[in-house]
């Protein structure tokens, strides 16, 4: 019972967060009809400037930290990408109603990663004096790429597999056309149709076009910079002192985004509604037990245990939905851009942060 209230308190408190604050402010004011707007430009210089300062604090800690330490949460990482995509792929991609192309690229966004959401849990544990692992942020790719891909991959398979079954039937039935037809004396006028192309999956296009996402490469620009120079003043004086404002105006604009994406998830059903509730809370729980195993053999702090729950809790909102129209062009973008965008990214931020922090309070201490 003593753990429960701890637990409970700490994660009422995350609630308070001005963080949350603003993505919450930001759906309120979007419900009431608020002419508000935040021109896009500036929400992506925004974005590029939380990345890179992310990127510059986790370059530096790359460049001092012993790398054998980051192996087992990267492979962490990667295990859980591709395991949230064959999960919605043996889920949500056989529920009724629900197209198996889209439940497939609606896994790839949610196994995917948020920068967004990355640099709200950075600013909250912050907040809460929680320490962390600086290079924990460098997990991004590591999780990303391997989700996109795999989410590629699969729906490849599997357009595969329909061509093949009707190339099939068609057979079949040009067959048993042609045994009539001979029984009956006349010529049966056939068309045989094509055989099924055999397209290899090409991975290297996969890969650089989530390397080329705008999100994913000021993360590495910023990375690369904080590894091979000395960024200090720079981030000091430039990067650093801004960050926790820039974050609010970004979850305002998320809020406002959140709400008017509702619309969309009305149209693709109460399926993608429900996946969106659970899966950032089931995800999160995958990455935090994974990263407790972590804790437990490297030592990894409870602040990394948290980001890697985050981050697992996340999905894509910059760089994976161009990655997936490219390579799922069959996909409805209203199926995975709509649960992610309306549902997904306010439940990661809103409940899952704040409750993995106060779980990983309560069971590791740490802040």
């Amino acid at each position: 019972m003593d753990f429960l209230s701890e637990f409970f308190t700490l994660f009422l408190g995350k609630l308070q967060s001005p963080t949350l604050g603003f993505l919450i402010g930001g759906m309120v004011v979007a419900a009431l009809g608020s002419r508000l707007t935040i021109p896009d430009a500036v929400y992506k210089f925004i974005v590029f400037m939380l990345l890179i300062k992310v990127g510059l604090s986790g370059g530096v800690a790359i460049r001092d930290a012993n790398l054998a330490e980051m192996l087992l949460p990267a492979l962490f990482a990667a295990v859980i990408g591709i395991s949230v995509v064959f999960i919605a792929r043996y889920t949500l991609a056989r529920l009724p109603g629900v197209k198996p192309l889209d439940g497939i690229a609606t896994g790839g966004l949610f196994g995917a990663v948020s920068g967004s959401t990355l640099a709200a849990g950075i600013t909250l544990l912050e907040s809460e004096g929680l320490q962390y692992e600086q290079w924990s942020a460098a997990l991004y790719p590591f999780m990303d790429i391997p989700a996109l891909v795999t989410a590629i991959v699969l729906a490849s398979i599997y357009a595969g597999k329909q061509k093949r079954e009707k190339y099939l039937r068609n057979q079949e039935a040009i067959s048993k056309e042609a045994y009539y037809g001979d029984q009956g004396g006349g010529a049966a006028v056939l068309t045989k149709p094509s055989a099924p192309e055999n397209n290899r999956v090409k991975i290297w296009p996969i890969i650089q076009e989530s390397l080329q996402g705008s999100a994913l490469s000021a993360l590495l620009l910023g990375l690369a910079l904080g590894i091979l120079t000395d960024p200090t003043r720079v981030y000091e004086g430039f990067y650093d002192p801004p960050f926790r404002g820039l974050l609010s105006i970004l979850m305002l604009v998320m809020g406002m985004e959140a709400w008017s994406r509702l619309g969309e998830l009305r149209k693709v059903g109460q399926w993608y509604a429900l996946y969106a509730v659970l899966a950032p809370i089931l995800h999160g729980f995958l990455g935090f037990g994974l990263g407790y195993v972590a804790h437990i053999v490297t030592g990894f702090s409870p602040g990394g245990v948290v980001l890697l729950s985050v981050i697992a809790a996340s999905s894509s909102d910059i760089s994976g939905p161009p990655t997936l129209r490219a390579g799922i062009p069959k996909a409805n973008p209203s199926a995975y851009i709509g649960s992610s965008t309306a549902v997904g990214t306010p439940v990661a931020l809103a409940i899952c942060i704040p409750f993995f922090i106060g779980l990983a309070q309560a069971t590791m201490g740490g802040g």
